[in-house]
């Protein structure tokens, strides 16, 4: 049954218009009157119920689509271990690939981080659009994979800026309370499977093409990133984090 994320108020019985990016793509799917379709509220709101609701199609309008939404299931995805990327913005396309098979993979959430080596720097509107864009690659991603949860893409930062906001540490489940790996080349490095091994929710931070640089690795160490490696080879930018995301979450 086609999903549709839907971030607006869910309730069994009631009757809504679908979001314009949702009813795009149920009109582009062709579905009709009495068609069934499953919808998620992506678990973020204040009061969401997280879960999926069934649905029907009741009418479709030229550039509209009224639901009638039925029972709640109370089901989620996620992955058994919080795992939250603070990723170096990568160039082109390869951050939204990254984004997505994030997602995919079972992300808590992604902070952009703006590097030294960063090839696209983002600031203001510009940075507002990317956010947005980022944001809907994560929730079309859960449409397809099946979760029910949209993690959240962060506004873009710096390290520096990361650190400042994040020096107290955080809440039990926030990125700022969980254990802090950095992905490095350095001698001394342990293996991330033995670096993670007591569990617990876990902040991966990797850097963009041509990794960080040597002032934001130190400044990293000094705030409790603990370095780690993937092995011996050199992964590209946007494959490290998800490889380090798959030995993590997948079980």
């Amino acid at each position: 049954m086609p999903r549709f994320h839907c971030p607006a108020p869910l309730a069994t019985g009631s009757e809504l218009d679908l979001p314009p990016g949702a009813a795009r793509h149920v009109q582009v799917l062709r579905l009709q009157p009495g068609d069934g379709i499953t919808l998620f509220d992506g678990g973020q709101g204040e009061g969401a119920p997280g879960g999926e609701f069934d649905a029907t199609v009741l009418r479709m309008g030229r550039s509209d689509v009224r639901v009638m939404v039925g029972a709640h299931h109370a089901v989620e995805r996620e992955a058994p271990r919080a795992v939250h990327l603070l990723a170096g913005i990568t160039a082109n396309e390869r951050m939204d690939w990254l984004v997505e098979k994030a997602t995919e993979l079972g992300v808590a959430s992604i902070t952009p981080l703006v590097a030294e080596r960063s090839v696209l720097k983002l600031k203001g509107e510009r940075a507002e659009k990317k956010l947005a864009h980022w944001q809907a690659v994560a929730a079309a991603a859960c449409e397809q994979c099946g979760r029910n949860r949209v993690p959240v893409v962060h506004d873009a930062i710096d390290l520096a800026g990361w650190v400042r906001a994040h020096a107290a540490g955080g809440a039990a489940g926030t990125p700022g309370a969980a254990q802090r790996l950095l992905l490095s080349l350095r001698a001394g490095t342990a293996p991330l499977h033995t670096a993670a091994a007591a569990g617990g929710p876990v902040l991966f931070l990797s850097g963009p093409e041509g990794g960080l640089s040597s002032a934001e690795e130190d400044l990293a160490l000094q705030h409790g990133f603990a370095p780690v490696t993937l092995g011996p080879r050199v992964l590209r930018a946007e494959t490290a984090p998800l490889a380090a995301l798959a030995a993590l979450t997948l079980q």
